[in-house]
This record gives C-alpha cells, structure tokens and sequence, in this order.
C-alpha cells in the first residue's frame, strides 16, 4: 500500500487545543483563520465561542476556505468544573444543561458532531456515578437529535491521573457505548493516542475492546514517567517532547491499529485529529508543524510496512 492518507482519514487539528482559545475568548479567529489557510487540515474541532460575531467571522471563514468543524464540549465541562455524572442532581442537570447549549452552538456552527467527556467519580459510588452517565448521555442524544443529525461522541479519557474520568477503562468504555447504542445507534467513541499511557493500556488493550464504537480519533503525546516532569499528565504536548510517550513509532502502530480494523477506510473517511498544545515558551505553528512531520514519517512507515 503506498496511498496517501488523505484517502484513508480527514486530517483535523483542535482548534482551542493549538492556540490558547479553550475559553471561548482571545485571539478566536486569527488563529482559525491559520486552519483554513492550510490545505493540510480538512477539519477543525472548535469548542464555545462566547462573541456572536466571532462566531459569524469563524462560520464563514470555514465556508469560504470548504473546511468542516467539529464541536468540542469538553472545555465547557472543564472550565467550570462540571460533572456530566454528579450524583448531585441539581449539578448533573447544570451540567447537562450546559451541553445542551453546545448542542445549539454547534448546530449554529455546522458542525457535523459534538464530543463531551464523563466527570471524576468515586470507587465506593461507581456504578450510581455509571448510570447517572448513561441517563445524562440519552438525554442528551435525544436533544441533539431532535434538532437535526449531529452526532454525539464521548471521549475516553484517563481515570486517575489527571482528569480521573468515569469513562475510564476500556472494558467500562465498551459498557457504556454498547448500552447507549442501544438507543442511538450512531453514537460513539472517542479515542486519544495521548490518553492511551495515562490509562495504563497497550493501544490494543485500550482500542480492541471498542473497536465497534470508534468513531473519532485524536493523535497526541503525554508525559507520565515522573509527576515532577514538565508537560506530566493530559497536557498533549507535542511529539518527541523530553521524557514523553509518543513519536513516529507509536502513531504509527496506532495508525495500523485502524487501518487493521477498518476504523481507517476510503468509502467513509473518518476524522482523525491532532491533539497538541504548545508548552511554556513555544511557538503554536512550530507545535503544529511538529505533528504534521510526524504524521507524514508515520504514514510512510504504515505504507511501506507491506
């Protein structure tokens, strides 16, 4: 095989993960003006954008230059410190409420999916904490559904580490989308190359047993070797940082894991998306030209493999 991955996936880039826009404010449409000038990137994953017309500036920017956006709500849950699973239920309902103004944003946006992640739990409660997820997320797929077709996602992040997510676990992650697809058959995973170290997982061990519900990838790299480390946690720093996890050689077997099961194809190409963020001192365009190197010398090792 030696194609280009342009005909196997949609290269995006997260829009507030690259520059520092995660809340909705600051320099919003110079910097996805950035994205749609470069013809690398056929997505852009966005979160709230708090001025309308910035929103209106980033619309028809991604019109214009025929990029397609991706929601993402996690910042949103984040930043106020939301838990889409509180087993307090005036604060379950705020935080569900929340996304359901995401769901509207997206939808003003065009986007073609929104993704949310699950909130801290404790072990004596896990399985209140499980349902209240799964109540929350039904809930929250009807409501998108009954203003158009976004697709809902839950990203899979690490569960005691940094952000000690519910989902969580790969076997808990299964679970959980097998018993929301019950209801939405479209609903999904998210998986994240820089989550899979934090969940102390094998990228098999971590995407076998959900292969079936992937439907969004991201590409990262994270540091978990010493607490003390700069960049330690769910901090995406770019590939090959001092002390990290991930380079050429992981995101290749990672881009062959896909492939393999189908994830990665030509009749639907899905988008995989790279999850980097500058750390102290460097420059976001040299953070993204970092990925897009690495992404081109894993592909090359994908093709040649054969």
């Amino acid at each position: 095989m030696h194609e280009p991955l342009s005909h196997y996936m949609k290269v995006g880039l997260i829009h507030f993960m690259a520059y520092p826009v995660s809340n909705g404010k600051g320099p919003v449409a110079e910097t996805f003006r950035n994205i749609c000038l470069d013809p690398f990137f056929e997505v852009a994953e966005i979160t709230w954008i708090q001025d309308p017309e910035v929103r209106a500036q980033v619309k028809q920017m991604k019109e214009v230059s025929h990029l397609s956006v991706t929601f993402g709500a996690q910042p949103c849950l984040l930043s106020q410190k939301m838990n889409i699973n509180d087993l307090d239920e005036q604060k379950r309902m705020k935080a569900l409420q929340q996304l359901k103004d995401n769901v509207d944003e997206a939808y003003e946006m065009g986007a073609t999916a929104l993704a949310f992640l699950s909130g801290p739990y404790v072990q004596e409660t896990q399985e209140a904490s499980y349902k209240a997820l799964v109540s929350s997320t039904k809930e929250l797929c009807a409501y998108a559904a009954s203003k158009g077709s976004l697709k809902i996602a839950l990203e899979v992040f690490d569960y005691d580490i940094d952000k000690k997510s519910l989902i969580g676990p790969a076997d808990l992650a299964s679970r959980f989308a097998k018993e929301i697809r019950q209801d939405y058959p479209e609903f999904g995973l998210m998986v994240d190359l820089s989550h899979i170290p934090l969940l102390h997982e094998t990228i098999e061990e971590s995407l076998d047993p959900v292969k079936e519900y992937i439907v969004h990838a991201h590409m990262g790299n994270c540091v978990m070797k010493d607490p003390s480390l700069p960049g330690y946690g769910d901090q995406h720093p770019r590939f090959g940082f001092p002390n990290s996890e991930n380079d050429v050689e992981e995101l290749a077997a990672y881009l062959e894991y896909l492939l393999s099961i189908g994830f990665l194809n030509k009749e639907n190409r899905p988008v995989v998306s790279f999850e980097v963020k500058p750390q102290e001192g460097e420059d976001p365009e040299l953070v993204i030209a970092n990925a897009k190197r690495t992404l081109l010398r894993a592909w090359a090792h994908v093709t040649t493999k054969d």
